[in-house]
Order: C-alpha cells, then sequence, then structure tokens
C-alpha cells in the first residue's frame, strides 16, 4: 500500500513510519519540523520506499495523488509545546485536518487521525470510555490543544458521513518510549531527564493525580490495526494500568538505583486528576491489548534517554 502520513519526524509518527516501511510499504512522510526531528527517521531516509518532504500541512498537502491510506498525526502533542504555539495547535486540527481529509477524499483512501484522551478533559468518569463526552474547559489554557482534536473527531466524522470517507479514529493516552524528546515537558522525558542527572524529581501538585503509561510499539500495533478495521467512531489505545504520580516516580528512583529526593510545584491549569482507559472495544474490536510491561518499556526510554543526554550540547535536535 501507499501511505501519506503527516507528523512523521514526530516520537509516534516516526515509529508508525518505520512499521509501514518495515512491512513494505510505501511512505510519503510529512513534517514542518517544528517539534518532529530529521533524527528520528534518519534510518529510513534511505529507504527506497521512504520519501520526507519537509511540508506544513496547514498550509497545504502535496499534489502527487494515488495513495492507500492517509495517516493524520501532526500535532504538538505535549503541553509545553501547545503551550507556546496555540494557534499553530488550532491550525493542525482545523485546516491541517480538512487538508489531509481532503487528500483520502480525493484519492478514496482510507483515513487515520490520531485523536487524544484529552478529548476527556478533566474527567468526571473513570475509567473513560468512548462514549464520554469529556470535561472540557472549552477556553482554558489547555484549549487550544483539547479543542483541537475535539474538532477534528467532528471534521472526520463529517467527512464520513457526507463523503464516504473511510475513517478511523484513535484517542490516544499517554505513551512513552525512545524518540520522545527530551525536553517534552511530560512526565516521562521529564522524570528520566531529572533521573539520569541526578537531579530531585519535580511533581507537579501532590502527586496524587494518575496517569497510564502506554509503550509506543504497543500503541503503533494498535494504530495498524485500527486503520485496517472497519470501525468508524473513536478507539481508545492506552495502557489501562494506572499509577499515581507518586508511585511513577518511585518506579523511576528503583529504575535508575538512586533515592532521588522529590520537589513539589503546583498542578497547572486544568491538569487532569485521573486518567485511565477503557480499552474493552479495542480488545473486542482490533484483538488489541498492550504486551510491554512499564519495567521493560521504561528499560528501553532509559537507554534512549542516555544516549540523547551523552550528545546533549554536541548536536542540534534538527
Amino acid at each position: 500500500m501507499r501511505y501519506l502520513v503527516s507528523g512523521a519526524a514526530g516520537f509516534i509518527g516516526s515509529h508508525l513510519c518505520e512499521r509501514l516501511v518495515n512491512e513494505g510499504h510505501e511512505v510519503v512522510a510529512l513534517d514542518n519540523l517544528i517539534t518532529g526531528s530529521t533524527r528520528n527517521i534518519g534510518g529510513l531516509l534511505g529507504r527506497v520506499n521512504f520519501r520526507f518532504r519537509e511540508c506544513d500541512v496547514t498550509e497545504g498537502v502535496p499534489e502527487e495523488s494515488g495513495f492507500d491510506g492517509v495517516m493524520h498525526l501532526a500535532s504538538l502533542a505535549s503541553p509545553k509545546e501547545y503551550l507556546a504555539h496555540p494557534i499553530e495547535t488550532l491550525e493542525s486540527g482545523s485546516t491541517g485536518t480538512r487538508n489531509m481529509l481532503e487528500a483520502a477524499r480525493r484519492d478514496g483512501a482510507r483515513f487515520l487521525l490520531t485523536s487524544t484522551s484529552e478529548c476527556y478533559g478533566d474527567p468526571q468518569e473513570h475509567p473513560q470510555k468512548e462514549t464520554y463526552w469529556g470535561h472540557v474547559n472549552p477556553v482554558g489554557m489547555r484549549s487550544c490543544y483539547d479543542e483541537s482534536k475535539r474538532y477534528a473527531e467532528a471534521l472526520t466524522m463529517a467527512y464520513h458521513r457526507t463523503y464516504g470517507v473511510r475513517t478511523n479514529i484513535a484517542r490516544i493516552f499517554n505513551t512513552y518510549g525512545p524518540r520522545m524528546a527530551l525536553n517534552d515537558g511530560r512526565v516521562v522525558p521529564a522524570f528520566l531527564d531529572q533521573a539520569l542527572r541526578g537531579q530531585p524529581l519535580t511533581v507537579y501538585g501532590d502527586g496524587s493525580q494518575t496517569r497510564s503509561f502506554c509503550y509506543v510499539a504497543d500503541l503503533v500495533e494498535g494504530l495498524v490495526r485500527l486503520a485496517h478495521s472497519e470501525e468508524r467512531y473513536p478507539v481508545n489505545l492506552g495502557n489501562p494500568q494506572e499509577l499515581t504520580i507518586l508511585e511513577f516516580a518511585e518506579r523511576i528512583r528503583t529504575l535508575v538505583g538512586m533515592d532521588l529526593p522529590l520537589v513539589f510545584e503546583p498542578l497547572p491549569q486544568d491538569d487532569p486528576r485521573q486518567r485511565q482507559p477503557d480499552i474493552t472495544k479495542a480488545r473486542d474490536i482490533l484483538g488489541w491489548s498492550p504486551q510491554v510491561s512499564l519495567e521493560e518499556g521504561l528499560q528501553e526510554t532509559v537507554e534512549y534517554f542516555r544516549g540523547v543526554i551523552e550528545l546533549a550540547g554536541t548536536a542540534p535536535e534538527r
């Protein structure tokens, strides 16, 4: 098959492209490199079935056609980045999504949207099912990301209902693994960066808020299965193993073998208190559930970040 993938040089996008290329598919990869890095796709750049184009999908997509699948992953996904670029974040979810949907409509291709658990906001239902409509502050600091994804989902369903585009929507929960940016700002790279440097771990709030961490290889498997399914409504993809931030900090301290102190900072506005996916639908429809343990996934991630820290200051990331 022939795929058009946006956000291809990002954390999840690069792993997805690698999976598709290794399966023998042809991939045309797009990224404007605002948060992505060509380092993430360095191993693909010489492959005959992979082409990279620096491209901002909010301004348009390549006019070439003949795609079987269109996958829209472009977005500023970390709070640090989308709070710094709120307009670009909203544009990616709106104009960028429409441009990618038009490419799928033109070619009669399947379309996959990577949405987010942030559609649930600070949830009042726990764990979160796909039928839950969410508890989102539409004018809060985080709304640029939350509402961009909620709009992208609505636009995707509108293209399916109006034009018959074969669409899939993945609601992704916290994902971690190699190729996350060291300065991403999210809890996994933040804790690992501090731990590997022997620094105190920064905990926001009292640390009782919960998250569920899914290894990137498991997530990519779920995306591939979803992209070949006939399910049109959103599907949660994440690991239902729930931990408090304090419990996760203890896992990190054990992993690096250091009793690092904790430093507490105020909880950011609208930061979710609980986050745990109900993956019943993914199990039933896709036969999918996470296979990589947190310990195994964190070990792989630690080794990656050790290498990044060793290279820090010697070369730019993009």
